[in-house]
């Protein structure tokens, strides 16, 4: 899914919510949920779009309609030595699609 198509399907009322999903490294990459479906967004060359921060990804989603908005954290240390095998959940927050930052001036 590119840019265009997710303001479109918003508008219609076809996207149920965004996950934007922080990796380590500082890269996150926005994940638009349909239907019940995952769709990862992706640049003019149909790479998977990556973000460099919360704002970054607020700017491009400026004049979305408004959805239900989360910053999912992946658990990292899930990998490392120590601790147990059972399933971690990422942790996910709902953050506001508009910057706090923005007047409304």
């Amino acid at each position: 899914m590119n840019m265009q198509q997710l303001f479109d399907q918003a508008r219609n009322g076809q996207v149920d919510e965004l996950d934007l999903i922080s990796l380590e490294g500082g890269i996150y990459l926005l994940e638009a949920h349909q239907a019940g479906q995952r769709r990862l967004l992706v640049d003019a060359a149909g790479a998977t779009l990556h973000l460099r921060s919360v704002e970054h990804a607020r700017d491009l989603l400026q004049g979305l309609p408004s959805v239900p908005f989360y910053l999912l954290h992946t658990v990292v240390h899930s990998e490392m030595c120590g601790f147990s095998d059972g399933p971690q959940q990422p942790l996910r927050v709902p953050i506001a699609l508009q910057s706090a930052w923005m007047s409304d001036d």
